[in-house]
Parts: C-alpha cells; structure tokens; sequence
C-alpha cells in the first residue's frame, strides 16, 4: 500500500501476456483508471519452460524476460490514447502467472486479467490463471472477455 499526496494511493492491477483478452482486460482497466483516479500496474509474468516436471535449460538466444518485457510494452503502447492521462506502471516478474498476480493484487482496488491468455483451450470460457484469480484474490476481480472468443 502506497500513499499519495498522504492518502491511500488507489491501484488497479492488470495480467498482460498480450494475447487479444489480456489487451482489452489493460483497456477496460485504463478505463476505470480514468473513473477512479487510479493508477494502473500492468504485469506480465514469464516462467522458464518445464517438461514432465523438469526445468528445460534456456538457451543464450532465448531471452525470456526481454520477450516479456516486449509483449508488455507493445500492449501498452497499443492502450495508451487520448483522453485524461492515466499513469501505467509496468513489471515484468519471473513466476506463476497466477501466484505473482495475486500477490500485486495486495492492497489493490481491482484485479483485471482477460478470460483467457496465450496458453487457453479453445472454446474455454475462462482460464486457469483468470479462474485461480477469481477464487483466490484479495481484492475485487474483473474478468474482460475479447469479443471474438
């Protein structure tokens, strides 16, 4: 919990992975950042690659945390517009998606996160990480579906 001007600072936190939901989900959280006079904290969470329980080494071209960092930038950049000014704060974090969003969520006034990311069956009406966060975050929580899906 931060302060602002000595009161609470209001954040509203938002998962970016950059697929089509997560971009609308940092859309609608720009929105309401408008509305509350918020501050948005868009993250997006890499994990090195698994296989059968086994961590697969990375190797030097495979920059994980730049790709991240990329994906997050680029939905960003493709949010931001005209209208009040809404600061957005980015961070890339190495973890579970689900685990690293809920513990930003702490102290927030919103969890946004989009229905469904890069890694969702087709068909599903919501993932694993949105689901997780809707039973598990301490704080009220938006799941923004894209209009395609």
């Amino acid at each position: 919990m931060s302060e602002k001007n000595g009161s609470h600072e209001r954040r509203i936190v938002v998962g970016v992975d950059g697929s089509p939901s997560s971009v609308d989900a940092l859309r609608w959280a720009v929105g309401q950042a408008r509305l509350e006079d918020a501050v948005v904290e868009a993250l997006n969470v890499w994990q090195p690659p698994v296989t059968n329980g086994w961590s697969v080494p990375i190797t030097a071209y495979e920059d994980l945390p730049g790709i991240a960092r990329t994906i997050l930038d680029d939905s960003v950049a493709a949010v931001r517009g005209s209208g009040a000014p809404v600061e957005i704060r980015t961070r890339v974090l190495a973890g579970g998606a689900a685990s690293c969003l809920l513990d930003a969520a702490g102290g927030a006034e919103l969890l946004v996160v989009g229905s469904r990311g890069h890694g969702g069956f087709a068909g599903a009406l919501l993932g694993s990480v949105s689901q997780h966060c809707v039973q598990h975050a301490p704080c009220p929580v938006v799941v923004v579906r894209h209009r395609n899906d």
